[in-house]
């Protein structure tokens, strides 16, 4: 009688030992999904501080570009846009041509170069993409380690009660690599 009893502690003891993995891989899943969803939300809000940023340029540079109208027509539809987007990519190319545009600008004019509030601009810009870098890279290391658990057991094992599929990295293609010079001289 004595031994059914130790059978069946042992046998509780390892159903709650495995319901205890179960469940803390179960929460492993949750906590990087949402870490992955709140370093997203920080990148938009990020791109968005970036367009506020450019928006403040280019009224400081507005007197010397062409078709400023279509300019802030673009940067509307890019903020709009960053909600809704699935492909940041995309932005960001667009956001990086503007970018590039009103700094090209700024430096064909010395006396506008030298606008302590265009350096302020410049300088806020340049603190932004460091922002945006620093979530981006902090949002793929996430997907990395959500993925791999759906790459190893156990985790792998219960992925799918879990609701976990892949996540994709955030990358902007080559535009990382050059990224606009935007050094204030």
């Amino acid at each position: 009688m004595r031994k059914m009893q130790a059978y069946i502690y042992v046998l509780v003891a390892v159903v709650l030992a495995i319901g205890y993995i179960f469940v803390n891989i179960y929460n492993d899943f949750k906590k990087y999904r949402n870490a992955a969803d709140a370093t997203m939300g920080q990148i938009k809000v990020a791109m968005k501080k970036r367009l506020d940023m450019i928006e403040q340029l280019l009224g400081a540079v507005k007197g010397y570009v062409k078709h400023e109208k279509g300019i802030f027509e673009s940067i509307a539809r890019l903020r709009a846009g960053i909600d809704t987007s699935e492909n940041l990519g995309d932005l960001e190319t667009e956001t990086r041509s503007i970018t590039g545009s009103l700094l090209a600008v700024a430096e064909a004019y010395p006396d506008l170069k030298a606008s302590e509030g265009i350096q302020n601009l410049m300088e806020a810009i340049v603190d932004v993409e460091a922002e945006i870098a620093r979530h981006r890279y902090t949002f793929n290391n996430v997907v990395q380690e959500y993925n791999t658990m759906q790459d190893t057991i156990p985790s792998s094992l219960i992925a799918g009660s879990a609701g976990a599929s892949k996540l994709g990295y955030l990358e902007f293609e080559e535009k990382i690599q050059n990224p606009p010079d935007i050094s204030v001289s």
